[in-house]
């Protein structure tokens, strides 16, 4: 079968790896000029399977109010905000605040993180790409004795998911991050075990000269503008090549994995994805001193910062900011990741010749990803993963696998269901 796959992040070529594995001819169709160019270049370098939660919670809201006035807090708003903003965050309201809702959807999205650990040990065995990645665990650190008391509550349900992790004290913490030298409050930490680091852009380029090398089509600077279908079935995808021509690729199948901008392509289609694009920052520095950096990820909870040591270099992330597809990147913004650096792991990189980087985090207003069947029977979406794309990837590539070939899914997919926004 002919599959098409819109998108060459992350997200869309594992899943183009895992239709090519299976048998499927697949042409991957990238507006960039290279894969992973987009959200998946500069992200934080974790694998957290077991940090996995929805961005819809009540908790959640209550913190997010004093951090948007906070300078350095980790969540900003451009106002006015749009109508688009205002929509999406309606949406997330009324999630958090469903009775249920959150403890359901935390359980759904841990149970594919795990699953996507198991999916990535196998690629990784399988192909032995070079990305600087490793399952060295994921630290939360605990910056207040309160915080201390929360992680208590998620390792209970952890443990209860079978999902290992240890509460750490604060000597334990430096004995597990022996660069970690700087005055930053520590009160003790919850280690997420078996966590995983790597960067994901060098990720990305692997899997696609993989999947190139397995026969597949991988289409850069190509500018997918719709998908033609009739009642039943999608037949064909136009597209705009790099040289301003037209074309119509005719396809048996396609797997939409376009982040942020799948919702276009579907609204023709009938079915509206409320999706947006939630913007984050980050830093990739050159270590000066490796023996001060972190050995794997390490989260600081007192700027909502992770720092990850990928080879000889710090990646540093932070920020949730609401501003649509605006692409500046403000100073204070990039001030605030380097005051955690140095609170943490002082003299370990030179910040100074950093290279920075904006995304946008495809966010469904819910939070779990939106994973299934679309509104034509050989139509697939794989998007909306927010924050975790690169952690969930190889799971739901999985799954979008099984699904095509109309195997059981080895997940119940409800709390991933494209259309429960119209419920």
């Amino acid at each position: 079968m002919h599959i098409a796959v819109v998108g060459a992040g992350v997200v869309g070529i594992s899943t183009a790896y895992e239709l090519q594995r299976r048998g499927h001819q697949v042409t991957v169709l990238e507006r960039h000029d290279g894969p992973g160019e987009e959200t998946s270049k500069g992200n934080a370098g974790q694998r957290s399977y077991g940090v996995v939660y929805p961005w819809a919670s009540a908790a959640m809201v209550r913190k997010a109010l004093p951090w948007l006035i906070r300078t350095d807090g980790p969540v900003k708003l451009r106002v006015p905000p749009s109508p688009a903003t205002v929509r999406f965050l309606l949406a997330t309201l009324r999630y958090a605040f469903a009775p249920g809702v959150y403890g359901l959807n935390k359980r759904a999205m841990l149970r594919l993180g795990m699953f996507s650990r198991q999916c990535f040990l196998a690629i990784e065995e399988e192909l032995a790409p070079a990305f600087d990645g490793g399952h060295g665990g994921l630290l939360h650190l605990a910056s207040t004795p309160q915080a201390m008391t929360e992680y208590h509550d998620t390792a209970a349900l952890l443990t209860e998911l079978d999902i290992p992790c240890s509460l750490l004290t604060p000597a334990q913490v430096r004995e597990v991050e022996p660069g970690m030298t700087g005055e930053g409050p520590l009160y003790g930490a919850l280690r997420y075990d078996t966590d995983g680091t790597g960067d994901c852009h060098r990720y990305c380029r692997a899997l696609a000269a993989a999947c190139e090398a397995g026969g597949a089509a991988v289409r850069y600077g190509v500018e997918v503008e719709r998908l033609l279908a009739d009642e039943r079935q999608v037949y064909a995808v136009a597209l705009r090549n790099p040289d301003g021509g037209a074309e119509q690729l005719a396809v048996d199948a396609v797997v939409l994995a376009a982040g942020c901008w799948s919702g276009s392509l579907l609204a023709p289609l009938g079915l509206s994805l409320p999706v947006y694009p939630v913007k984050g920052y980050s830093l990739t520095a050159p270590l000066t001193d490796p023996a001060r950096a972190p050995v794997s990820t390490v989260h600081d909870d007192n700027y909502k910062v992770v720092s990850t040591r990928l080879g000889d270099r710090l990646r540093a992330t932070g920020f949730v900011e609401l501003a649509d597809f605006r692409r500046d990147i403000p100073d204070s913004r990039l001030a605030t990741i380097r005051k955690s650096v140095a609170s943490r792991f002082p003299g370990c990189a030179d910040l100074d010749a950093a290279e920075c980087w904006t995304g946008f985090r495809p966010m469904t207003p819910d939070g779990p990803a939106i994973i299934g069947r679309g509104p034509r029977e050989n139509l697939y979406l794989n998007t909306g993963h927010g924050t975790f794309g690169w952690t969930l990837s190889a799971g739901s590539a999985a799954l979008v696998g099984q699904l095509v070939d109309g195997e059981p899914p080895a997940l119940n997919l409800d709390a991933f269901r494209p259309g429960r926004f119209r419920d």
